[in-house]
């Protein structure tokens, strides 16, 4: 499905120029490392299905795959660019991942069709309702026994963050993404056992770990 036009969207480097620096940017500010404890929570096993939604250059979805080569992994991001790019590192690593065009509001999938749904740094970015369509999606498209993990921000109001923090992103949209906010949303998507599972220091100020259960 093509959605590339269909709405606007922030690009994974935030401007097309930066997007050749994103992946050495992120490593260097600890993201990778952020991303491996993800998914050591969620568990996954061989012959799950799992989809990243914002998967933007695909760092994560290729992590999983030389992690667990026996799970399949699909990214979504509306970015062409991004999307470009994640396929050819798939490509270079021989690895069989499907990467698809589209938005967290709106995902492209059957109902039940993935047993884990993972966002990794994009929460944040969306707007309440947004953030609301984004969860209600996760939810549909999870198997009944499966689960959401988020990685993201701490809000403004569960941890410090640093300047650059606050120059990159706004305080308004880092208040939206405090603890109790994010569990409230969990819970109104219909999703059960909604918690916090830890935290994490970056360069750019405090991580949340999220899991909930379809």
């Amino acid at each position: 499905m093509n959605m590339e036009s269909s709405q606007p969207y922030l690009p994974a480097a935030g401007h097309d120029w930066l997007l050749p620096l994103y992946d050495p940017i992120v490593k260097l500010l600890g993201g990778d490392a952020a991303r491996k404890a993800l998914l050591d929570q969620a568990a996954l096993q061989p012959g799950q299905r799992v989809l990243e939604v914002g998967c933007g250059t695909g760092s994560m979805v290729v992590q999983i795959k030389k992690l667990h080569p026996q799970v399949e992994g699909v990214g979504l991001d509306p970015d062409p660019k991004a999307l470009a790019r994640a396929r050819g590192k798939a490509k270079r690593l021989a690895s069989s991942i499907q990467f698809d065009a589209g938005f967290a509001g709106e995902l492209p999938y059957p109902d039940g069709s993935f047993d884990r749904v993972f966002s990794s740094f994009m929460f944040h970015h969306l707007p309440a309702d947004e953030k609301r369509n984004m969860l209600a999606e996760a939810r549909r498209v999870l198997r009944p026994d499966g689960e959401l993990h988020i990685l993201d921000f701490e809000g403004s109001e569960d941890g410090a963050h640093s300047f650059l923090t606050h120059l990159l992103h706004s305080r308004e949209r880092l208040k939206e993404n405090s603890e109790g906010t994010v569990l409230s949303l969990m819970g109104g998507a219909g999703f059960a056992e909604a918690t916090k599972l830890g935290r994490r220091r970056l360069v750019l100020g405090g991580v949340a770990y999220y899991r909930a259960r379809a």
